[in-house]
């Protein structure tokens, strides 16, 4: 007679998984896809909770521990105003293509402005994109894994250049301006590291 266990192991999905680092296979896992997305909320209960998508080969794995994403000119700043208040960010990769998985990554995220040292050393790891704002670093806690197995497939065709070229085509100056307007205070009311060096304004 089969056994209960065997039978459960049969019928469910494999449970997740957890790391303490991002392991070489996962890595490699995070090399394919070419779509992330970024969750982060403020402490206040009745705060807005953030989910972003990001694209546009903006994403780095520095370290077994660390990763980091440039962040292009938006019309919102909620996940640099929330890290700034409280560091916690979860980054998901998820297959759209191939075997199913999903991949998440928690950690505590600070944002690194062209002003600070630290912008020199990582800026250069990235394409050169028109609105460049800020860089979130983040220090990875835990890595885990689940199924993805209700994940419909897609066909990846390309990158988006919209956002490339709405940048291109302000310039600079008209750049700053728009994020001295947009994204300098969150939905919460949180002052962003911009908007602490460009001093008070309001979204």
């Amino acid at each position: 007679m089969v056994s209960l266990v065997v039978l459960l192991a049969i019928a469910l999905p494999a449970m997740a998984q957890q790391y303490d680092s991002l392991t070489p296979k996962l890595q490699d896992f995070i090399a394919q896809q070419q779509l992330f997305f970024v969750a982060s909320a403020p402490l206040s209960a009745d705060g807005h909770i953030n989910l972003s998508p990001k694209g546009l080969d903006s994403f780095r794995i520095l370290s077994p521990h660390g990763v980091a994403y440039l962040d292009v000119t938006g019309s919102g700043n909620e996940t640099s105003a929330h890290v700034q208040e409280n560091g916690r960010i979860t980054l998901m990769f998820c297959a759209f293509q191939g075997p199913p998985m999903i991949l998440r990554i928690y950690g505590r995220g600070t944002t690194v402005l062209p002003q600070s040292p630290k912008w020199d050393a990582l800026y250069p790891l990235f394409p050169p994109l028109p609105g460049a704002r800020q860089i979130l670093h983040v220090e990875v806690t835990q890595v885990q894994t689940s199924c993805g197995m209700a994940v419909p497939l897609f066909h990846y065709q390309q990158q988006r250049q919209d956002l490339v070229q709405w940048a291109e085509q302000k310039g600079e100056d008209a750049l700053k301006a728009y994020r001295q307007t947009k994204n300098r205070i969150s939905l919460d009311g949180l002052v962003t590291p911009l908007g602490a060096v460009d001093g008070p304004g309001k979204a």
